[in-house]
């Protein structure tokens, strides 16, 4: 249902200031206030679980593979990042049949020199590529951590592969592909994006997979597929495929790494080969907090909404307007103390992040 501004006495109704702007762009998009224990997850659940749906539509040995039932996603965005791990749980509680997921936050602060953990980059890619493909019932995602700009879902398809047991594969090629695709070689694999090549055996844990997997070849065929455990390094059970995601939010493969380096030079004055950042790139490697310049990797950046499929829901759970003012007024901030630095460049709040109005905006399209 559609709300009115609320408009305070002797003033012109004319007059809107920001917060009545902020009611008429939420009006329309379903707001549930944080709820006492769990009735909030239970209140979701109810009114998201299809009716027919059984508890035999969650027996999936891998939830990040479970289909979804309600054909059609809901993304409930938190005001508190808290909430959604919380939410998350809660709601497969009150309604396993549902294939929900998180996009974490990177927990890292604006304009940090930190990257994120691999398993927090593993957990995002796989949410954002089964969003995109409508394979999910639900998302939950905090407030600041929607407002990040992203890389375009054409990227993120054109850089999932998928291998099958039986397919023609050569090794050669396959390490040639890992690489581009931003997996690590290393000794023994152990955390998302990783590989390691043993004669015939080749060890791999794709992003978004919670379990690495075993890839047997026989000459140039894929003979078997198996996970394993990581701790034991001894296989588990066999599959049937394995989806390749990539290993960063990010290309860098050549073409991008120069494509970085020319944009650099566009947007920063001074000597770029002063800049320790700027040499990595150009040396392939990624330096620690090189997420904050994405913008610079790609022609444009997306968000979460370019993501979503057409039909998709929208619903808001606490305070999220003052949430992203909140987090919007710390990125200021912390842009004017740390980004004017000459040895390491930031780009604008604009040009990395949603304003709480261009959330808004975009979120329209999204009201039921």
């Amino acid at each position: 249902m559609l709300g009115l501004p609320f408009f305070r006495r002797g003033r012109s109704p004319h007059a809107f200031d920001r917060d009545d702007r902020f009611a008429i762009l939420t009006a329309s998009i379903h707001r549930l206030p944080a709820g006492f224990g769990s009735s909030d997850a239970w209140l979701l659940a109810q009114r998201l679980a299809p009716e027919n749906a059984t508890a035999a539509s969650a027996a999936h040995d891998d939830p990040t593979e479970r289909p979804p039932v309600t054909g059609k996603t809901r993304v409930i965005v938190c005001a508190q990042p808290a909430d959604c791990s919380r939410l998350a749980a809660e709601i497969a509680w009150f309604a396993p049949a549902l294939a929900i997921a998180r996009l974490p936050d990177w927990e890292t602060l604006p304009y940090d020199s930190l990257s994120p953990h691999q398993d927090l980059v593993s957990e995002r890619l796989s949410a954002l590529y089964r969003l995109q493909g409508r394979k999910l019932d639900v998302l939950l995602v905090a407030a600041s951590t929607a407002a990040h700009r992203l890389a375009p879902p054409s990227w993120l398809a054109s850089r999932t592969f998928q291998f099958s047991q039986g397919m023609k594969l050569d090794e050669a090629a396959l390490k040639a592909q890992l690489t581009l695709a931003g997996y690590e070689h290393v000794e023994q694999v152990l955390r998302p994006g990783e590989y390691t090549v043993r004669g015939g055996l080749i060890d791999l844990f794709p992003m978004g997979s919670p379990l690495p997997y075993r890839l047997d070849l026989f000459d140039d065929e894929l003979d078997s597929l198996r996970t394993f455990d990581p701790d034991t390094q001894r296989s588990l059970y066999p599959v049937k495929a394995v989806k390749l995601l990539p290993g960063r939010e990010f290309p860098l493969d050549e073409a991008a790494r120069s494509a970085f380096r020319g944009r650099w030079r566009e947007r920063f004055d001074g000597d770029p080969s002063r800049v320790a950042l700027y040499r990595d790139i150009g040396n392939g490697v990624t330096a620690s907090g090189i997420e904050y310049y994405l913008p610079l990797f790609f022609d444009e950046t997306a968000t979460l909404f370019d993501y979503l499929p057409e039909d998709a829901e929208i619903i808001l759970h606490g305070d999220v307007q003052g949430q992203l003012q909140a987090f919007r007024a710390d990125a200021r901030q912390r842009f004017d103390f740390i980004g004017h630095d000459a040895e390491r460049p930031a780009l604008t709040p604009d040009e990395l992040f949603l304003s709480p109005e261009q959330f808004f905006v975009r979120s329209q399209a999204f009201a039921r």
